[in-house]
């Protein structure tokens, strides 16, 4: 099934694409790869979720904040080459801003893996890595990196 009709089914909506926040370009292929700067959870009305998951923020919200970067991966990926339905996701690499004694980080990320699942079938499949951080940039709660592969 299309990428585009999976979204639409569920009621999703992909954001506009993020601005670059530095120096840096939010997607760069070499190839039939497309490498994905880290992105984290963007407020619709601006600026980030931000706070310490643990602490300040819950696993579950946190986990809300990591489907919102799902959206804007998927965003990011249609701006940059024009057509989900040609990638794969490859490798995912999730962060979460974290207390030290916080240690479900994969529940937290499991939020941005199930969307693209949920959107992709076995497409949105992955390797993946999710560790707990002392703190990201803005102090948002989750940032993720995604590399996927073009396919056609």
């Amino acid at each position: 099934m299309s990428v585009y009709r999976r979204l639409e089914e569920l009621g999703l909506v992909l954001p506009a694409p993020l601005a670059p926040g530095g120096n840096y370009v939010p997607a760069k292929r070499a190839g039939d790869m497309l490498y994905l700067a880290g992105q984290g959870a963007a407020r619709a009305e601006g600026g980030w979720h931000t706070g310490k998951v643990g602490r300040d923020v819950s696993k579950e919200d946190a986990r809300g904040h990591a489907r919102i970067v799902a959206l804007q991966v998927l965003s990011t990926v249609q701006h940059a080459i024009g057509d989900l339905d040609t990638v794969e996701v490859i490798k995912v690499f999730g962060m979460v801003n974290a207390v030290p004694e916080f240690t479900e980080h994969p529940f937290v990320i499991n939020g941005f893996s199930d969307l693209l699942i949920e959107v992709m079938g076995e497409d949105g499949r992955h390797a993946r890595s999710a560790i707990g951080m002392g703190s990201l940039p803005n102090g948002m709660t989750v940032e993720i990196e995604t590399i996927l592969r073009i396919k056609r």
